[in-house]
């Protein structure tokens, strides 16, 4: 007797996956909404989803994601587009391999749809996954063309270039990984101009466009990822032969945003890694990667960096304005391109620190948010670097004070004078503000950055007379700040508590 097999549809992409909800606001300012993400997810990527999502309550990665997915899917149907695009879309999200920008999310109209890609999600178990990266760049077109039919561009794009080639062992600032990046960007512009010709009212493939040659170089032969530099040429190929594209651009390198925090990237676009360590002081899990890449144990790094060996690899500027240069034929729009080492430089050039060096940290709390401020020292005790770890901000403005702490860093070792910095920055108002517990050498400080300076000056200059920040604390900074009228004269209130201070007094950054 033969038993009837019962068909079960199939499960959404959702299912199964374990969820955690938690408290996340867009930035530090925002209203805190109940998040619910993947348990794995961090809190960057809730805040990020709060960002994205529309509404101010409660919100859910399922229902804030469907309600995009849903619409685009219906039209997709309506088309006649045979595989399942909403399974496609929910699965990117899960692998953290791809969204859409704030517009799609929230229903807008955008000016230039953008769709991003990370690319160290398509590496599986040491192996980039060609194939699957092909088939996210090709739905990520059809969700843009589906969501802003009138739209005249399209923008498809690529983040954390350096945290893929951590993961797979290659070297950012090698002339092979900018092969690897050619071979990225000439497969990432021909799928995506072949599936915008595809997606053209009026489409009809070129009869004799193989006989041409389009306005981007061929890729590489070769490169050290094995089929990516065929699956490159046969993208070419497919472009050629699809005719003339949709949309006059399809292929962008953009500045990171709320995508790309909800995605888990790390570093932005194609720009390379400044540092090993989080914002927490752990390492990144693109140094992670690289040592499982490069066969280094967490103990073998460490006796190789207190031997004077840095155990991962560092991009110069002259290694970034390269890679600038390796990318950008094969991509319509790009940001601007910076400094290369060829140009010349108005600053004395850079210093650099000793492979080991001194330094120490101070951990303090100004209106009771928690800082640890790390130094690095030259030889002779001055000092070359600084790193600020915060615990109670945004995402927004960890982000801010990393790179701050990046740029007055680069400014010592180009031979700016710490005095430079502290006449700039001392006296520099904005929350969180107040009084300073753990450091005796500073009593009270009108925001994070008056407080290091003012730290700074004592411990590096040997200054103890800077005027107490309760005594004058103009709202503004720069040269002869102290001789202006405060631009928001805002005066902290009476009460004791840190706490009472913060609910009675909110600054609202400007989003420049």
């Amino acid at each position: 007797m033969t038993r009837m097999r019962k068909h079960h549809k199939p499960r959404p992409a959702w299912h199964g996956v374990r969820m955690r909800r938690t408290l996340a606001g867009a930035d530090p300012d925002a209203p805190q909404r109940d998040v619910r993400l993947p348990a794995s997810w961090d809190d960057v990527a809730a805040e990020a989803l709060a960002a994205l999502a529309p509404g101010e309550g409660d919100v859910a990665l399922t229902t804030a994601a469907d309600a995009w997915i849903a619409p685009i899917a219906d039209a997709a149907a309506q088309a006649g587009h045979s595989r399942s695009l909403a399974d496609r879309l929910r699965r990117l999200l899960l692998q953290r391999r791809g969204a859409p920008d704030l517009p799609i999310w929230r229903g807008e109209e955008a000016a230039l749809p953008r769709f991003v890609l990370s690319l160290p999600a398509f590496v599986d178990g040491g192996c980039f996954e060609t194939a699957a990266f092909s088939d996210a760049i090709e739905t990520a077109v059809t969700v843009l063309t589906l969501a802003a039919p009138e739209a005249p561009r399209v923008a498809i794009g690529i983040a954390d270039l350096a945290g893929m080639f951590w993961a797979l062992g290659i070297d950012y600032a090698g002339e092979p990984g900018r092969d690897v990046a050619r071979a990225l960007a000439a497969l990432l512009r021909g799928r995506a101009d072949a599936a915008s010709a595809a997606l053209s009212p009026s489409h009809a493939p070129a009869q004799s466009a193989l006989a041409d040659s389009p306005d981007w170089p061929a890729p590489p032969g070769k490169t050290d990822i094995p089929g990516l530099a065929e699956a490159a040429r046969a993208a070419r190929a497919a472009a050629l032969a699809a005719g003339r594209p949709r949309h006059t651009a399809t292929t962008a390198i953009c500045p990171p945003g709320a995508p790309e925090a909800l995605l888990g990237v790390e570093t932005g676009g194609i720009a390379p890694a400044f540092s090993p360590l989080a914002a927490n002081g752990s390492l990144t899990r693109a140094a992670r990667a690289w040592l499982i890449a490069v066969g280094l144990s967490a103990e073998e790094a460490l006796a190789a960096a207190l031997c004077g060996h840095d155990p991962f690899p560092v991009a110069t500027p002259a290694a970034a304005a390269a890679m600038y240069d390796a990318v950008a034929p094969f991509v319509h729009a790009m940001p601007a391109r910076g400094l290369a080492a060829s140009e010349p430089s108005a600053l004395s050039s850079r210093r650099p620190l000793p492979h080991r060096r001194s330094g120490y940290t101070q951990k303090a709390a100004v209106g009771g948010h928690k800082l640890f401020l790390r130094t690095g020292e030259y030889d002779n005790g001055a000092l070359g670097e600084i790193f600020v770890a915060l615990h109670k901000e945004g995402a927004a403005f960890r982000g801010l004070m990393d790179n701050f702490a990046v740029a007055v860093s680069l400014g010592l070792q180009h031979g700016v004078p710490l005095a430079a910095f502290v006449e700039a920055f001392i006296f520099t108002r904005f929350g969180p503000a107040g009084t300073v517990e753990g450091d005796p050498a500073v009593g009270h400080a009108t925001s994070l950055l008056d407080y290091m300076f003012r730290h700074l000056a004592v411990n590096y200059l040997g200054n103890h007379d800077i005027p107490e920040a309760e005594q004058e604390a103009p709202d503004t900074v720069g040269d002869g700040a102290r001789d202006r009228s405060p631009l928001l004269p805002l005066e902290l209130p009476a009460e004791a508590s840190p706490r009472a201070r913060r609910r009675a007094l909110r600054v609202v950054g400007s989003g420049a």
